[in-house]
């Protein structure tokens, strides 16, 4: 249950900083509204997951997964360029969080 907990938390952060793009510095009203809402309930989702989930894998998930998400959304949806370093930090952050969960899995 941590772990789908993690997954909604991690929704909710992505959902509300692509909102945050589009409130074009919170001068418009829904994405603002959206940017607000989805942290409150992203942070409650991860607060939730910790019950369960140790809290250097949960927040390396979090925040790992989150950061790849939002470059990829970054590439799709805003145009951002894809460079060889940004190509190389996304696996980074991906061979990170792989490595903290195996290390992990033992409590």
């Amino acid at each position: 249950m941590g772990y789908l907990l993690l997954a909604g938390a991690i929704a909710a952060e992505v959902t509300a900083t692509t909102a945050m793009k589009y409130s074009e510095g919170f001068t418009r009203l829904w994405p603002s509204l959206v940017t607000a809402v989805g942290y409150v309930v992203s942070f409650a989702l991860l607060a939730r997951t910790l019950k369960t989930v140790q809290i250097g894998t949960a927040y390396a998930i979090w925040s790992g997964v989150g950061t790849a998400a939002i470059a990829v959304l970054g590439l799709l949806l805003f145009g951002e360029g894809l460079t060889a370093a940004k190509v190389g930090g996304i696996l980074l952050i991906i061979v990170g969080v792989v490595v903290l969960n195996l290390g992990g899995a033992a409590h």
